[in-house]
């Protein structure tokens, strides 16, 4: 037995050997987390990765707006840039709105060309004079 001085009376204090009854519970429960841990991470990672992989490499059609420009009360020209598998089709969706925020303007445009990447001005017509266009997103059928 190992004798230690400076117990809680004064007196000598006792202290049982460490290794002597093996590990804690505090010890396993630790080990137990950190494999719990561990697993949960890779699965974590595993999980993003899938995710990133299949937004960069299942999209077939993307687009750009490159520029707009408010021709008159009713039109708007919307210079896109759409980038596809050649043998891809589908279609990009536009909107316009006016200066109060209200939406003066939707349309989609299809891109069936087998080009791998087309450059187009396309006319969004609107309800009234439009201050901005956007790109609203593009799909493959």
């Amino acid at each position: 037995m190992t004798v230690v001085s400076g117990g809680e009376s004064g007196g000598p204090a006792t202290r049982v050997p460490e290794d002597r009854y093996g590990r804690s519970a505090d010890a396993r429960a630790d080990r137990k987390l950190k494999i719990v841990g561990s697993v949960l991470g890779v699965l974590l990672l595993g999980v993003v990765g899938w995710f990133g992989y299949d937004s960069i490499a299942g999209t077939k059609l993307s687009g750009e707006m490159i520029k707009f420009d408010v021709v008159s009360d009713q039109a708007v020209e919307v210079h896109l840039e759409v980038r596809k598998d050649a043998d891809a089709n589908g279609y990009c969706t536009l909107r316009s709105q006016a200066e109060d925020g209200s939406e003066v303007g939707r349309a989609d445009f299809r891109f069936d060309q087998d080009k791998g990447r087309v450059d187009k001005t396309v006319t969004l017509r609107t309800t009234e004079r439009a201050t901005s266009a956007e790109l609203v997103g593009c799909h493959a059928d």
